[in-house]
């Protein structure tokens, strides 16, 4: 396995060209339960090009019928990220003010169950902006959301 860069960047190109509409290349879950966190591994995987095919636990999309549940639902991306060790991204969870461009925050309740996945596409005076599916987004203060908890998700690197 060999350590290569994350492309900030190309993550967040990609969120500006989808966030509006949808790539026909991945199914649109915004009927059955939300697109946000499909859009962030979306966008995640323009930056990283690696995808980690481990059956159950990896992080994959082929198809809607052909994925890991990390792809598309937001506390299993956030497990993949934070516990992986093998191919594909790997990161942190950090205080928001440690994010940078191309990494995710998700938004909880109070209870501790968080429910959506934006990408930051940029900082505009301290204030940080995202890119999102479901109600979609490009440039959205994040501060315009109503949430209870926050948690950052820095993107430290990718293996391949």
């Amino acid at each position: 396995m060999r350590e290569i860069s994350y492309n900030r960047t190309a993550a967040v190109q990609y969120a500006k060209k989808w966030a509006y509409s949808r790539n026909p290349e991945f199914y649109d879950f915004s009927g059955i339960g939300g697109d946000c966190t499909n859009f962030a591994s979306q966008c995640i995987f323009a930056g990283a090009g690696v995808m980690n095919f481990t059956p159950t636990f990896g992080w994959y999309y082929l198809s809607s019928a052909d994925r890991t549940a990390s792809w598309t639902g937001v506390e299993y991306l956030y497990n993949f990220l934070v516990n992986n060790l093998s191919v594909g991204p790997y990161a942190e969870e950090v205080p928001i003010d440690e994010l940078e461009v191309g990494d995710v925050v998700q938004l909880g309740h109070a209870t501790g169950d968080f429910y959506h996945t934006p990408v930051i596409v940029g900082f505009n005076r301290g204030e940080i902006l995202v890119a999102a599916h479901s109600y979609d987004a490009y440039d959205r203060p994040l501060s315009t959301y109503s949430f209870e908890r926050i948690r950052g998700i820095h993107i430290k690197g990718v293996r391949e």
